[in-house]
């Protein structure tokens, strides 16, 4: 025989498993329509313009752009001879040997070959060249040999130039396509400004190197020069 306590209980129980369907179902009904949504997107009945936005990464930085612009000659400015061109080549790419070919193939035009080895500034242009005010003549001389050099002028004090060699470096042009008379003026390259407003935006020029010891170990270079005397051909 039931009591009004067991009748209670039952109708508790009863309640708690209508609230339970009626939670479950609205989960069940709510998953059915985010389901139908995705699907809808998914086979474009429902445009979702949001996902037509393109994805955007930041550009990576282009050195190259980041240059200032190179001085002009100036007005009577005359080539430099090609064995009073003192030039130090440097290789920024990853083509082994590189260095040291160019080396060869200048001295035997006539250039003096101060140095030789890897370089320590990155360079996106097929080769650069980097001098200071003193080098304009020897900058512009040296640039006639190449395919299209991107000039830098630097703070540096003496006529010396660096000639540094990208990985798409093609090598020196051929001698009979030099175009440069020693009679006539230099002409500037396309960009370049007045020396006076190319001195205010100067890189830093390079940094100098200790003298070696008698007791130092030379470290190998991957370009190393191995002639104690620069070739100069006459």
């Amino acid at each position: 025989m039931s009591t009004a306590g067991d009748r209670a209980r039952l109708l508790r129980k009863r309640h708690q498993r209508e609230r339970q369907a009626v939670v479950f179902g609205a989960l069940l009904a709510g998953l059915g329509v985010v389901g139908l949504g995705a699907a809808a997107v998914y086979t474009d009945v429902i445009p979702a313009p949001f996902l037509d936005r393109p994805f955007s990464t930041p550009e990576p930085t282009d050195t190259g752009s980041a240059l200032p612009a190179p001085p002009c000659p100036t007005a009577e400015l005359l080539p430099a001879s090609y064995n009073s061109v003192t030039v130090n080549v440097l290789n920024a790419s990853s083509r082994a040997g590189l260095a040291g070919q160019t080396s060869t193939d200048l001295a035997a035009r006539g250039f003096i070959v101060d140095e030789t080895g890897n370089s320590e500034v990155e360079t996106s242009a097929n080769e650069e060249i980097r001098f200071g005010e003193a080098g304009l003549a020897a900058a512009y001389t040296l640039a006639s040999q190449l395919t299209d050099p991107v000039l830098v002028l630097d703070t540096r004090t003496d006529a010396s130039v660096d000639l540094i060699l990208g990985d798409t470096f093609p090598g020196l042009i051929d001698p009979t396509a030099v175009t440069l008379d020693p009679g006539t003026p230099l002409v500037g390259v396309a960009g370049c400004v007045a020396l006076e407003t190319a001195l205010a935006t100067a890189v830093p020029g390079p940094t100098a190197t200790p003298e070696p010891t008698e007791s130092a170990t030379e470290a190998p270079a991957e370009d190393a020069t191995t002639s104690d005397e620069p070739a100069i051909q006459g």
